[in-house]
C-alpha cells in the first residue's frame, strides 16, 4: 500500500517569514488591518494542499510558557527583538481561520512547535506515514530520514524537498550531525552560543575528523591548530549545552492520534464571515475551489483539460465571487459591415465607451492585433475578430472605420492599462484622444501599495473573478499559446468581458477619484505624453555599442589577471562560495572578525561587504570593478542593439506608472533608470544614445538639486532657503555652516562631505549610516549631523512633524497631496519602525520631485503639439528629460522646456535647470 502523506506547519516560522515578505508592501485593509502574515501563511497552506494533496496535515506552534530549554539556559533566544504587533494581531486571526478551516493546532506548555513536530514525524513514520515537516528553519534538517522530509519554502517562490543527501549537500553534514554542528557553531538566531571561534569551515573539519561533538571534546587534544585545540578544551560545556539545546525533542508526552489529523471540509458558515473581515476575496475563491469546500461542484477544465478556476457554491452569510458563469451578460461577435456600422453609432451615441485590444503579445512595439471589445452599459460588449488569415490591409480597413470615434477629442475613453492599447492602434495609424479614464491608474491613485491588475481589481471592487487568460493559452513557458491559437468562442468570452468589467471598474472607482489632484491633473494627463514618448523612442548607435563592448571585455580580461595575481590563486569570481573563501579563509580580510553568512553557509560578499574591505585592501575594490564592468557589458552594451525595432531601428522602453509608491516613474524592456551615472564607464554607455538623424541633437533637461529645494521648501528652514534664494553652491553654503569656515574657506573635502550629508538627511541617514559612508568614526559623523541639524534647525523640526503626522494619520503627503500610508510607523519592533518613519521622511520629497517633473512633463508635451514643433520629447530619468531637437528649433526648445520646467511648481526657493546640448547623450548631459 502507498504511503499516506502527513504535511506539519511550524506557525510561527511560516508567520514570520510571510510577514517580513511583504514588509516593504503590507496588505492593509479598508479599516487598516495589517493581514501579510496571515495572508502568506494561508497562500503557504492552500498552495500545499492543492500541489500536493496531503491526505493528512495539523499545524504546530509555540507557547508563551518557558520552554524546558530557557531553564536550562536562561539566555536562550534572549537576544530576539519584541515581536511586530502587526504580527502579534495576526496570530489569532490566523489560528481563528485554522479552526474554521478545521485543521488542527496543537501547542503544549514547556515545548516548542519544533519538538511538537519531530514528536508527531517520528510516529507517524513508525505509522508507514511520508512525512513533510513545512519550515524556513534549517534546524529540523536533523529530523530528516527515509520517510521524513524537510519541506522548506524557497526564496524565490515555491517550495524545496530535502532528503538526507540534500540535507548533506546543503549543510555539510548529514543529518545525524546537525546537532553536533549547531553545538560547535552555536546559532545566533536562537542565541544559542556554541564554542567561541569556531565558525561553518572548522565545525564541518573537525565533524569530518572526528565524528560527534562528544568525539571532538574527548580527543580535543589531537586538534592540530592551537587556537582551536584550546577553545574546544575551555568551552567544552558550553558546547555540550548548546548541542542539547540544539537537539529537537522526538518524546513529547502528546495524546494525538495521528489518524484523525486526516484532512477533511472547512466549516464554511465560520470560515466566511471571518474571511469578509480579513478582506480575502481571492483566497475565499481559492478555499472554495479547493478540497476543502464539502459542496465543491466538478471542475472546470481549459483548452488543455487541467483543472482552473473551479466554480462555487455560495453559502448562507457569504456571496462568493462572481464569474461569466453567473453574472448575467450579452456578448456579441461583430462579423459584418452592418453590425460595425451599428456598433459605431451605439458608441457615438453613448457619449463614451471602453474599449480593450487583445494581441499576440506584451510588447505593444512589436505584438499584433487580434481583436478589440467595446462596451459601454454594464453587461453588455462587443467584439470584433481578426484571425491570424485575415489580411493586413483588411484589419486596417475595419480599425480605420473606427479611428473617428478613437480620435474625437469628445469621446470619452475608458480602459484598463490604456497605454498598452494606445500604443497598439498607434501601430495601425489611430492616434487615440479624448477624455480618458484608466482604471489602472485610479486604483494606483487610491491604493499605491495594492495590486493593481483586473483579476485583484475585480475580485476587491466588484466581488467578481474574469476569466483567466490561462484558460485560453495556458501557463508561462514554451507550451503556451498565441491569442491567434484561441477558438473565436472562448476568445469573444474573455475579450468582451475584458471591457466589460473594466467598464464596471470604473463606474466603482470613478466617484473616489473625482477631485483628486493626483489622479486629474498628474497621472492620467501623463499617460499619453508616455505613450507618445514610447512610440518615439531612442536611436541607438549598434557599432559604438559594439566597439565599446570590446573595450569592456579587454578590460574585464585584464582585472581578471590583477585579481588572480592579487588572490594567489585562480578561482571562479563570480562563485560567491569560491570568493568568499579566498577573502575570509585564505587572506583573512576580515582580519578575525566573524563574517556574515547565507542560509547554505557561503560567507556573504556583496557589494557593501566589499566596499568596507577594499578600504583596506586592493583585491575587494578589482573585484567591485570586474563586476561593475561585466553587469555593464552584459546589461546595456550587448543588450541595447538587440533591443532595436526592426521596423522603426530605435529602442522603445515602456515606462510604468503603476509600480514606485513614491510616485516616481519606471522604466523597463530597456530599464534606463538605472544606467550607472556615478562611473565613468556608466557614463561611457550614454554615448551609445544618439541624435535621430543630421537634422537633430539631443537636448538634456536636468532639474538642478529638486529634492533639497523641495526639502528647503517644505521645511521652512529660513538658512537653506535664503541660500537658494542667493543663488549660492548648496553645498558648499552647508559646509561653511556645518564646519564653521567662511564660504571662501571651505575645501573640496568639506564641500563633499556637506554633500554627502545634504543628500544623507533626506534619507534618514544615521550617524553609522554616514560614517560608513564618509570612512570616519561614528563619533565624528554624530557630530556633524547635530551641527547641521544645529545650522538647519527647520529641516530637523520638519523631519521630526513628518514623523509624527505619519504617526498621527497613518500616511503621510506630498506638496500636491499624493499619499503613502506606513502601516508600520507605530511598531514596537525598532528596525520595522525605523525603516517607517525614514520613509516618512524622505516620501513627501521623492514623491513631489516625481510630480513636479510628471508636471513639467505634461506641459511640455502640450506646448510642442501646440506650437507645431518637429522636437519630441523622447526619455524620462529621474530629474531629467531628453529630448530629439530639430537644429532649427534649439532655441525656441530651450526657452520653452526651461519655462514649463520651472513653472511646474511655486516654491519659495528658485527652480533651476541645467540645459545640454550633443550629438549623444552623454555629451548633452
Amino acid at each position: 500500500m502507498a504511503r499516506k502523506k502527513l504535511f506539519l506547519l511550524d506557525a510561527m516560522a511560516l508567520l514570520y517569514r510571510a510577514h517580513f515578505a511583504f514588509i516593504k508592501n503590507p496588505r492593509i485593509t479598508s479599516k487598516g488591518l495589517n493581514t501579510s502574515a496571515v495572508f502568506g501563511f494561508i497562500n503557504t497552506l492552500l498552495e500545499i494542499i492543492g500541489k500536493e494533496n496531503p491526505t493528512h496535515l495539523a499545524v504546530a506552534t509555540d507557547t508563551s510558557a518557558p520552554t524546558f530549554r530557557h531553564v536550562r539556559f536562561e539566555a536562550y533566544k534572549a537576544n530576539r527583538e519584541e515581536m511586530p504587533e502587526a504580527l502579534r494581531t495576526a496570530i489569532p486571526y490566523t489560528y481563528r481561520l485554522l479552526e474554521a478551516l478545521r485543521i488542527p493546532l496543537l501547542r503544549i506548555d514547556g515545548y516548542e512547535a519544533d519538538d511538537l513536530i519531530g514528536t508527531l514525524s517520528v510516529m507517524a513514520d513508525a505509522a508507514d506515514f511520508d512525512v513533510y515537516m513545512v519550515t524556513p528553519d534549517k534546524d529540523y534538517a536533523q529530523l530528516v530520514q527515509d520517510h521524513i522530509f524537510l519541506y522548506r519554502p524557497a526564496f524565490s517562490g515555491g517550495f524545496e524537498i530535502m532528503d538526507a543527501a540534500a540535507v548533506e549537500e546543503k549543510f555539510g553534514v548529514p543529518p545525524a550531525r546537525i546537532t553536533d554542528f549547531l553545538g560547535l557553531k552555536g546559532d545566533a538566531v536562537d542565541n544559542i552560543p556554541g564554542i567561541p571561534k569556531v565558525g561553518d569551515k572548522t565545525a564541518l573539519e573537525l565533524i569530518t575528523a572526528y565524528g560527534t561533538l562528544e568525539n571532538i571534546i574527548a580527543q580535543a587534544d589531537t586538534i592540530a591548530k592551537k587556537s582551536i585545540r584550546e577553545t574546544v578544551q575551555t568551552h567544552a560545556e558550553q558546547g555540550l549545552l548548546s548541542k542539547e539545546l540544539a537537539i529537537i525533542k522526538t518524546d513529547v508526552p502528546v495524546e494525538v492520534n495521528i489518524a484523525g489529523l486526516e484532512l477533511g471540509f472547512a466549516d464554511l458558515e465560520a470560515l466566511m464571515p471571518l474571511l469578509e473581515e480579513l478582506e480575502f476575496k481571492t483566497l475565499g475563491q481559492r478555499i472554495l475551489g479547493s478540497r476543502l469546500n464539502p459542496v465543491r461542484p466538478e471542475p472546470q477544465r481549459d483548452l488543455f483539460g487541467q483543472e482552473v478556476g473551479n466554480q462555487v457554491v455560495e453559502m448562507p452569510g457569504f456571496r462568493s465571487l462572481d464569474d461569466i458563469t453567473t453574472r448575467p451578460h450579452t456578448y456579441h461577435l461583430v462579423t459584418t459591415g452592418e453590425a460595425r456600422a451599428a456598433l459605431r453609432e451605439t458608441l457615438r451615441a453613448a457619449g463614451g465607451f471602453c474599449f480593450d485590444t487583445e494581441t499576440t503579445g506584451l510588447d505593444p512595439m512589436q505584438a499584433e492585433i487580434v481583436g478589440i471589445s467595446f462596451a459601454v452599459t454594464p453587461g453588455e460588449a462587443w467584439f470584433i475578430h481578426f484571425p491570424g488569415d485575415m489580411p493586413r490591409e483588411t484589419v486596417q480597413g475595419i480599425l480605420d472605420e473606427f479611428a473617428p470615434l478613437l480620435t474625437d477629442t469628445t469621446l470619452a475613453k475608458y480602459g484598463q492599462n490604456l497605454k498598452y492599447d494606445m500604443t497598439i492602434l498607434r501601430n495601425y495609424g489611430i492616434r487615440v484622444d479624448g477624455p480618458m479614464f484608466d482604471t489602472m491608474l485610479a486604483h494606483y491613485v487610491l491604493t499605491p501599495e495594492a495590486k493593481h491588475n483586473m483579476d485583484d481589481m475585480s475580485a476587491e471592487l466588484l466581488k467578481y473573478k474574469p476569466v483567466s487568460i490561462e484558460t485560453l493559452i495556458g501557463k508561462k513557458g514554451k507550451k503556451q499559446l498565441s491569442m491567434r491559437d484561441v477558438p473565436v468562442e472562448p476568445l469573444v468570452e474573455y475579450a468582451c468581458e475584458d471591457s466589460d468589467i473594466t467598464l464596471a471598474l470604473k463606474e466603482s472607482l470613478a466617484p473616489l477619484v473625482l477631485g483628486n489632484r493626483i489622479f486629474e491633473t498628474i497621472e492620467q494627463p501623463l499617460m499619453p505624453v508616455l505613450a507618445d514618448m514610447e512610440f518615439e523612442g531612442v536611436r541607438i548607435d549598434p557599432q559604438f555599442l559594439a566597439d565599446y563592448s570590446v573595450e569592456l571585455e579587454q578590460r574585464a580580461d585584464t582585472l581578471e589577471q590583477e585579481i588572480y595575481a592579487l588572490a594567489g590563486e585562480k578561482f571562479n569570481i563570480n562563485s560567491p562560495k569560491q570568493l568568499g573563501e579566498v577573502l575570509f579563509d585564505k587572506m583573512d580580510l576580515g582580519k578575525g572578525k566573524k563574517q556574515t553568512k547565507t542560509a547554505t553557509g557561503q560567507y556573504v560578499t556583496d557589494e557593501q561587504v566589499l566596499s568596507d574591505l577594499a578600504l583596506s585592501h586592493e583585491l575587494p575594490g578589482r573585484i567591485l570593478a570586474y563586476r561593475s564592468v561585466k553587469k555593464l557589458k552584459s546589461t546595456y552594451v550587448d543588450t541595447l542593439p538587440k533591443m532595436i525595432h526592426p521596423r522603426t531601428g530605435r529602442v522603445h522602453t515602456t515606462y510604468r506608472q503603476t509600480v514606485a509608491v513614491t510616485g516616481r516613474l519606471s522604466s523597463e524592456n530597456p530599464n534606463l533608470q538605472n544606467i550607472p551615472i556615478r562611473t565613468d564607464d556608466g557614463r561611457e554607455v550614454r554615448k551609445g544614445f544618439i541624435a535621430r538623424d543630421a537634422d537633430h541633437v539631443l537636448m538634456s533637461a536636468d532639474y538642478s538639486q529638486v529634492e533639497l529645494r523641495i526639502m528647503a521648501a517644505m521645511s521652512g528652514d529660513t538658512n537653506m532657503i535664503a541660500a537658494f534664494q542667493a543663488g549660492m553652491d548648496i553645498h558648499r553654503a552647508s559646509a561653511a555652516r556645518v564646519f564653521g569656515v567662511p564660504v571662501e574657506a571651505v575645501t573640496p573635502e568639506m564641500r563633499s562631505a556637506a554633500k554627502t550629508v545634504n543628500f544623507g538627511i533626506i534619507y534618514g541617514i544615521s550617524a553609522f549610516g554616514l560614517s560608513q559612508r564618509m570612512g570616519i568614526s561614528r563619533a565624528e559623523s554624530k557630530d556633524i549631523i547635530d551641527t547641521y541639524f544645529r545650522q538647519y534647525s527647520g529641516i530637523k523640526t520638519y523631519m521630526d512633524q513628518c514623523v509624527e503626522q505619519a504617526r498621527e494619520r497613518g500616511y503621510v503627503e506630498t506638496w500636491f497631496g499624493r499619499r503613502r500610508y506606513l502601516a508600520d510607523i507605530n511598531s514596537r519592533n525598532a528596525t520595522v519602525r525605523a525603516f517607517a518613519e525614514r520613509n516618512a521622511i524622505n516620501s513627501p520629497i521623492q514623491g513631489t520631485a516625481a510630480d513636479i517633473i510628471k508636471l513639467a512633463m505634461i506641459r511640455i508635451q502640450q506646448a510642442l503639439q501646440t506650437a507645431g514643433l518637429q522636437s519630441r520629447m523622447i526619455l524620462q530619468v529621474h530629474d531629467e528629460l531628453v529630448f530629439d531637437v530639430h537644429r532649427h528649433e534649439i532655441e525656441v526648445m530651450k526657452d520653452l522646456v526651461r519655462t514649463h520646467m520651472i513653472g511646474a511648481i511655486d516654491l519659495v526657493v528658485p527652480m533651476e535647470v541645467e540645459i545640454g546640448l550633443g550629438d549623444n547623450w552623454l555629451e548633452a548631459h
